[in-house]
C-alpha cells in the first residue's frame, strides 16, 4: 500500500532527510515612535489604525506567539506551523521518489540497530509519521521561502530586553522618521522630549546588531543589476511619515542627508547598511488612490529588495534535518490537524509532560533523546540555535551550567517588560508606591519589587532565580550586595533612573582632571548603553559596595577604603573618569587627604581597573571589535579635541603633551593627577 511504502520513506528520512531552510526572521528595528508597526502593517497588506499604543518589548504581527509569515514569491501570508509541516513532507516525498525509483524499498530502508528494534520507537515512529501524514499525502513539494516578519519596541528602555532576542542570522528594516532632524531629541508619542536623540538611538540599534555580532561574514546580492557585497548582517534603511513632504525630490534630498550623517558617524558599519529610499506615507487619514497606490509601490519595492537579500544570504541555504522540523512543532504549538483528536493528543501529551516554558539543554537533551529525534550534542545545539534565529525560543549558552531554554517567548517578553516597564504605581499601599520611587530615584531595585510586579505570574522560586539568572547574562540587571540587610537582595538596574533626577552637587569637592579611557575613533567610533551599564555593574561588583549615585549617563561611587568618589561618565567612544574628595577649611587637614588619595591612584590604579573591564566587555559583549586596542586619552586645552597620553617631551617637570590634532603642547594635569606622568600609552 502507498501508506505503507510513505512510511517506509518517513523512517528513511528520520535517519539521513534534511531540506534547505526557508524561513529567515525580518524585524522592523528604530527610535520610538517613527512609525515602525505602521509600516509593517502597510508591509503585510494589513489596516491601518487611527491610534495604536507603543509597542511592548517586541510585538510579533499584533500578538506574540502569532508570527506573521508571508511567502516571498506573492506576499500571500502563511502559518509557521504548516511550513514546517511542508517541509517535512519535502524530505519524506524525496525519499518516497528515491525509493520508487530504486524499484528495491528494502534496500534503501535504513536498518534498525537492536537498541532502535522496540515497539516503544516503532510507536513513536508511527505516531509522528500519523500526525505529519495528511500534510504531504496527494500534495506537490513547496519550494517557496519565507519572511516571518517582527516589530521591536523602539523605547530606550527596551533596549537591554532586545538583546535575547537579535540574531546575526535576521534582516533588520532600519525606520527613521524623515520630518525629523537627525541630531533632533527622540519624540514620544505624548510630545516628550526623550534624553538620547535619533542618532544616537539609531548608534544604539546598529552597535547591538552589527556589533554584537561575531560572524563577520560576507555575502554577495544582485539589486538593481548591481552586484554588491555586503558584511552580515544585513540592514535595509527605509523611512517614514512620508506625508509631511512636499514632493519626492524633497524627500529623496532629506533621506540622503539623514543616511549620509548616519554613515559619518559609524564607517564601519557601512557594507551593512542597503539604503532603500523608500519613503512610507502611513498616515491613517489618508486612504486617497495616490496614496495608497504610493504605498503600494513602496511595499513591493521593499520586497523584491528583502526577496534579493534572502536569496542569497548562507543561512537561507543550510541544510536542516527532518528531527529539527519535528523538535519544532514540539517546542512549538500543536499543528492544527483537521480534528484529528487522538493524534494530536500526541503532540499534546509530549508538550504537556515534557516541555516547559524554562528548560535547560539536558532536558531538551533527554526529550530528543526519548522521542528518538537525538543525533549528537553538537547537532541539538546547532538545533537550539536555530530555533533561535528564526525566534521560536530563546536560547542562553551563558545563563546556566548547560544553557538556559525558554519556550514561550511571549511570557518571557510579558515578564521582562512587568520588571522594566516601571509604570507608575497609581493606587495601594504606600510601601508598594514607595518601591516604585526608589526604582525610579536609585536605578535598583529589590526582590520586594521584583515579588511585586511578577505576582500575576505566579512563578515559584526556582523560576524567578532562572529568570533573573538570564537577565545577569545579558546584563539588563545586576546583582549587588545590600549593606543594611542580608536578607533582602538589591539588583542594579541604571537605565531604570528617572531622566530628571538632578546631576550631582560637587561644588563642595575638590575635582581631578578628566581621564578618557576608550578607542580610536576609526577602531570603535560608538560606545552604546547597555556597554556602559555592564562596566557600571562590573565595577560595582568589583568595588563591592552599594554607595552608588545615578544620573543620566553618569555615576559615582564611594570607595570608602581610600576617602574618595570616582566618577564614571559615557561619552561617544569614550569613558570619562574623574575623582573628587571633600574640601576641608583645616589645611593641614586637606594636604593629608590628599596625599592619601594620591597614594591611593598610585597604588591601587582604579583607571586600570576599569580600562581592563571596560576592554574585557568589549571583547565579549561586541565581538566585532575584539582585540581592538583600549587607550588613555586627555583633552587638549588647546584645541579641545582628545588626544593619546603619550608624552612627547623629555622634561618630566614640564608635563607637558603634544596634541595628535593640533600638533600644539600643553600641560595636563590629568597626567598628575591620575599618575601618568613615567608611561607611555599603555596598551
Amino acid at each position: 500500500p502507498k501508506e505503507n511504502q510513505y512510511f517506509n520513506a518517513f523512517m528513511q528520512a528520520m535517519e539521513v532527510g534534511s531540506c534547505r531552510n526557508k524561513v529567515i526572521q525580518a524585524m522592523f528595528i528604530g527610535p520610538e515612535c517613527v512609525g515602525k508597526s505602521s509600516i509593517m502593517r502597510v508591509f503585510t497588506q494589513q489596516y491601518l489604525f487611527n491610534f495604536s499604543y507603543p509597542t511592548q518589548v517586541m510585538d510579533i504581527s499584533d500578538k506574540m506567539v502569532v508570527a506573521k509569515v508571508y511567502k516571498i514569491k506573492d506576499r500571500t501570508t502563511h502559518n509557521l506551523d504548516q511550513i514546517w509541516c511542508n517541509n517535512i513532507h519535502e524530505i519524506v516525498q524525496g525519499c518516497y521518489e528515491s525509493q520508487i525509483d530504486s524499484q528495491n524499498t528494502s534496500k534503501l530502508t535504513p536498518e534498525l540497530t537492536p537498541n532502535k528494534v522496540d515497539n516503544l520507537y516503532l510507536q513513536q515512529r508511527r505516531d509522528f509519521f500519523q500526525y505529519y501524514n495528511p500534510s504531504w499525502l496527494n500534495k506537490t513539494v513547496d519550494n517557496s521561502q519565507y519572511a516571518k516578519i517582527c516589530d521591536f519596541a523602539g523605547n530606550p528602555i527596551y533596549y537591554h530586553t532586545h538583546q535575547v532576542l537579535l540574531s546575526s542570522n535576521s534582516i533588520y528594516i532600519l525606520v527613521f522618521n524623515i520630518n525629523q532632524n537627525i541630531h533632533d531629541r527622540v519624540v514620544t508619542r505624548n510630545g516628550h522630549f526623550l534624553d538620547i536623540t535619533y542618532l544616537q538611538s539609531m548608534q544604539e540599534w546598529l552597535t547591538s546588531i552589527i556589533g554584537g555580532n561575531a560572524d563577520q561574514g560576507k555575502m554577495i546580492a544582485t539589486i538593481d543589476n548591481d552586484v554588491v557585497q555586503y558584511s552580515l548582517p544585513i540592514v535595509i534603511l527605509v523611512a517614514s511619515h512620508g506625508d509631511y513632504i512636499m514632493n519626492k525630490e524633497h524627500g529623496i534630498d532629506r533621506f540622503i542627508e539623514f543616511e549620509r550623517e548616519l554613515i559619518s558617524t559609524i564607517p564601519q558599519y557601512k557594507n551593512n547598511i542597503y539604503s532603500s529610499r523608500l519613503i512610507f506615507n502611513c498616515n491613517p487619514y489618508d486612504n486617497t488612490p495616490k496614496t495608497l497606490t504610493e504605498r503600494q509601490q513602496c511595499s513591493l519595492r521593499l520586497h523584491e529588495i528583502m526577496k534579493s537579500f534572502m536569496q542569497s544570504l548562507p543561512f537561507m541555504s543550510h541544510p536542516t534535518p527532518i528531527r529539527w522540523y519535528i523538535m519544532a512543532t514540539i517546542l512549538h504549538m500543536p499543528i492544527e490537524n483537521n480534528n484529528n483528536e487522538d493524534v494530536t493528543s500526541f503532540i499534546d501529551q509530549i508538550r504537556a509532560t515534557q516541555v516547559h516554558k524554562i528548560m535547560t539543554v539536558p532536558e531538551i537533551q533527554s526529550l530528543a533523546q526519548d522521542l528518538g529525534l537525538y543525533e549528537s550534542h553538537m547537532d541539538l545545539i546547532e538545533m537550539l540555535s536555530y530555533l533561535h534565529d528564526l525566534g521560536e525560543i530563546v536560547f542562553c549558552r551563558k545563563a546556566d551550567k548547560y544553557g538556559i531554554i525558554v519556550t514561550d517567548i511571549d511570557w518571557l517578553l510579558h515578564i521582562f517588560r512587568a520588571i522594566v516597564q516601571l509604570i507608575n504605581c497609581s493606587s495601594g499601599s504606600f510601601k508598594i508606591q514607595s518601591l516604585y520611587e526608589e526604582v525610579s530615584k536609585t536605578g535598583k531595585i529589590s526582590t520586594k519589587y521584583i515579588n511585586y510586579v511578577l505576582a500575576p505570574y505566579y512563578l515559584n522560586e526556582e523560576t524567578k532565580r532562572t529568570i533573573i539568572n538570564l537577565m545577569e547574562s545579558y546584563n539588563i540587571l545586576c546583582s549587588i550586595k545590600n549593606d543594611n540587610d542580608q536578607d533582602e537582595s538589591h539588583y542594579f538596574v541604571p537605565y531604570l533612573l528617572r531622566p530628571d533626577v538632578e546631576p550631582f552637587d560637587l561644588s563642595k569637592y575638590h575635582l581631578s582632571e578628566m581621564l578618557y579611557i576608550g578607542y580610536k575613533y576609526d577602531d570603535i567610533p560608538y560606545i552604546p548603553d547597555r556597554i556602559y551599564y555592564c562596566l557600571l555593574s562590573t565595577c560595582l561588583k568589583e568595588w563591592n559596595n552599594t554607595k552608588v549615585e545615578l544620573y543620566y549617563q553618569c555615576a559615582k561611587f564611594y570607595l570608602a577604603s581610600y576617602h574618595h568618589y570616582i566618577i564614571i561618565m559615557k561619552g561617544k567612544s569614550h569613558i570619562a573618569l574623574q575623582y573628587c574628595y571633600q574640601k576641608l577649611d583645616n589645611p593641614k587637614a586637606m594636604n593629608a587627604i590628599k596625599s592619601t588619595i594620591q597614594r591611593s591612584i598610585h597604588k591601587y590604579r582604579p583607571h586600570d581597573l576599569v580600562k581592563e573591564k571596560l576592554s574585557l566587555i568589549i571583547n565579549n559583549r561586541m565581538p566585532r571589535f575584539k582585540g581592538s586596542t583600549i587607550r588613555y586619552f586627555i583633552r587638549c586645552h588647546e584645541c579641545g579635541k582628545l588626544t593619546l597620553t603619550r608624552n612627547k617631551n623629555k622634561s618630566k617637570e614640564e608635563n607637558l603633551i603634544e596634541c595628535q590634532r593640533c600638533f600644539k603642547k600643553f600641560k595636563s594635569l590629568s597626567m598628575s593627577d591620575w599618575d601618568l606622568l613615567n608611561e607611555e600609552n599603555r596598551k
